[in-house]
């Protein structure tokens, strides 16, 4: 059976996943809307496919600009059939010498942005009775680690929509997926991470061997990003997606040991938990 082709707006790809992404969908035949922030980024995607690679030069933050951006994309590409909220960063830093700045950017990027990509699809894909949304999110949705308290935050908080909204739109035929990649081949604990300078002694022994083992790990994470691209796309055609699907041997291991301690949290706390209702 021959697949059809489907339109997919992925934001973020000069890079990283994004670009695995993009690449994935434009080599199986699909129609790509790809963001960038650079022009020289919008040639280089646009030279990927001349027919199927349509750039879009859009920050996610800009959040006035995406509904008319959106707009002007479809009208070149056709309707979104498939919205890949992948742009982001991770902040990489010790909550208390990470500023409040530090935080509202990351959660712009992260979860404000998306959002916004979300609303700008919703009305075309209710009205067409169809599509899927797949937020790019992390095992750092799910499983915390110290000193990315405010990357952690973020993905969590863009797992909880993510799950919401596909209740709110599963009687439209609209499929949501929170898509939770482990460590990948990427940029992402390179050049495009954000660091905050460390500026108390008290907090070394947690984050110099963070900071100084994930410096080591960059170039040799475990996950090949196009296994992640073949992933989305077999995502994407499945009749029932899930509600999230975590990308990994390390994001899978790090999940089942954190449902295994909260499994036993819960029991030990139980009598506590449950002596809060009013007596029957």
């Amino acid at each position: 059976m021959v697949t059809p082709s489907r339109t997919f707006l992925i934001s973020g790809v000069s890079s990283g996943l994004g670009r695995a992404f993009a690449e994935g969908a434009l080599a199986a035949g699909h129609r790509v809307i790809g963001t960038v922030r650079r022009a020289d980024d919008a040639e280089a995607f646009a030279a990927l496919a001349p027919d199927r690679a349509h750039p879009l030069l859009l920050d996610v933050t800009n959040f006035d600009a995406i509904n008319a951006a959106v707009a002007a994309a479809e009208q070149q590409a056709g309707p979104v059939d498939v919205l890949v909220n992948n742009a982001g960063y991770g902040h990489e830093g010790i909550l208390e010498e990470s500023s409040m700045d530090d935080l509202q950017r990351q959660f712009a990027a992260n979860v404000f942005g998306p959002v916004a990509l979300m609303k700008a699809v919703l009305p075309g894909m209710r009205e067409r009775r169809r599509g899927h949304i797949v937020n790019v999110t992390s095992m750092g949705g799910f499983i915390t680690m110290p000193g990315i308290a405010y990357y952690c935050g973020s993905k969590f908080a863009l797992e909880g929509i993510s799950e919401a909204l596909g209740k709110e739109v599963a009687g439209f035929g609209i499929r949501v997926t929170a898509l939770a990649p482990g460590q990948f081949r990427t940029d992402w604990a390179g050049r495009s991470m954000d660091r905050a300078p460390r500026s108390i002694p008290d907090y070394d022994a947690v984050m110099d061997p963070i900071r100084a083992g994930r410096h080591a790990k960059d170039g040799r994470q475990p996950g090949d990003p196009a296994k992640a691209a073949a992933a989305l796309l077999a995502l994407v055609e499945a009749d029932h997606p899930p509600t999230r699907l975590f990308l990994g041997d390390d994001a899978l291991g790090l999940v089942e040991t954190k449902i295994d301690a909260m499994k036993a949290e819960m029991a030990a706390w139980d009598v506590l938990s449950r002596s809060t209702s009013f007596a029957s």
